[in-house]
């Protein structure tokens, strides 16, 4: 297999017929999170990253030019489900870097919670990241933050949590889901309207539509402003 070093810490990629196929350096050898595919190469192992169950590996495979987040990084990621985008930013930042993973919901946090016994570098918190009060004394200051929630008003949000937990200079991941922002608008629409209100407080560094991995669904990878 020619895979070939990503300018993204810790990712690699493979030509194939039809599409690109990513992969990130396995933090701990021997384990698989969401049954992913396990290859060695050059004694590394890697874990298959499947684009269409993670819009951060689809809008690297749609081209984006800056993700954000760099090795040994503090991650804030909201919406962290069941651990899949979360357990390939764990193998990016690696040992020394650490992810505070938030989830609202009981059943998903629990089966995050196996996750993070085999991997140290991720801590989870069961919170709405609507009220970044209520869990502000469980995280430090982040490097980049990620967010991924099926939620009204997603950019709010997003610049709530920037401004409370981001460094300067620091970067920022946002997943919009169009059809939780409104389903009586076209996507487009949504994606100017989140654009107008990020453009107030925040720096926009990259934008991508990630169809056909996820449809109706975009990112915008921000930088918070001096």
């Amino acid at each position: 297999m020619e895979l070939i070093n990503n300018k993204f810490p810790g990712v690699y990629f493979k030509q194939g017929k039809k599409r690109n196929q990513l992969f990130t350096k396995n933090l701990v050898p021997g384990y698989s999170v969401y049954g992913e595919r396990l290859v060695k190469e050059n004694n590394i192992e890697l874990r298959e990253w499947d684009p269409t169950r993670s819009k951060l590996a689809a809008a690297i495979l749609k081209g984006i030019s800056q993700i954000g987040v760099n090795e040994n990084d503090y991650v804030l990621y909201l919406g962290a489900s069941t651990g899949t985008t979360v357990s390939h930013i764990s193998d990016m930042i690696g040992n020394k870097g650490f992810i505070f993973a938030l989830d609202f919901a009981p059943r998903v946090v629990r089966d995050l919670v196996f996750v993070c016994e085999k991997r140290k570098n991720i801590t989870p918190i069961l919170a709405d990241a609507n009220q970044p009060m209520k869990f502000i004394s469980q995280v430090s200051e982040v490097d980049f933050l990620y967010q991924d929630i099926a939620q009204k008003k997603q950019a709010d949000i997003f610049l709530k949590n920037c401004n409370i937990f981001l460094k300067e200079n620091g970067f920022g991941f946002l997943c919009i889901k169009s059809r939780s922002e409104d389903v009586t608008k076209k996507p487009n629409e949504i994606y100017q309207r989140v654009r107008q209100r990020l453009e107030k407080e925040i720096t926009i560094v990259d934008f991508r539509i990630l169809d056909p991995f996820e449809k109706d669904h975009a990112v915008f990878v921000c930088k918070k402003k001096k």
